[in-house]
């Protein structure tokens, strides 16, 4: 069974273990996207959390503690209008993979979220290669809506994006 993970928002000071993560720039491009660079920063982790602060915010970001420790890490990109959540940025500690935190700590996100508005779509993306990632997100609902082909360049590959969803019905 998982320890216990308490979900609280993401703060500079929590996200600074995030930089030892990902020790090369694919395994940072995996978790963040292409638009970061190698190695990350507090400069990088420090733009990410302004999206928090706006009004409304465009983006929640969490950490998952294991006591003082950040095990966990998510944020969800927010498109009010449409009523769209996109899940983004989710990693568990190398140290603490595993273990059973992936599924609390995204059931408690997704709690969250209900309480930040309302968001029939939760959506998110993921290179076609993380099978481990994949098979989470099917486990707790999402369906695969389709694949970009090449849709990322990293060094000097192409990598596939898979678009899975889940439609939450009131």
């Amino acid at each position: 069974m998982a320890p216990p993970l308490r979900v609280v928002p993401a703060t500079p000071e929590r996200l600074a273990p995030l930089a030892s993560w990902f020790q090369t720039p694919e395994a940072l491009a995996q978790w963040g996207g292409s638009g970061l660079r190698f190695p990350l920063d507090a400069e990088q982790i420090a733009a990410m959390l302004a999206e928090t602060l706006t009004e409304p915010p465009l983006r929640l970001a969490f950490a998952g503690l294991l006591g003082e420790e950040t095990a966990a890490h998510a944020q969800l990109v927010l498109d009010r209008a449409d009523g769209v959540a996109r899940l983004a940025r989710f990693a568990i500690a190398p140290h603490y993979r595993g273990q059973g935190l992936a599924r609390p700590f995204l059931s408690e996100l997704f709690a969250l979220l209900d309480e930040a508005g309302e968001f029939p779509r939760l959506e998110l993306n993921v290179y076609t290669f993380n099978a481990p990632a994949i098979a989470l997100y099917e486990s707790l609902g999402f369906e695969l809506e389709g694949v970009r082909r090449s849709s990322v360049k990293v060094g000097n590959a192409r990598w596939d994006t898979a678009i899975y969803a889940i439609i939450r019905e009131g």
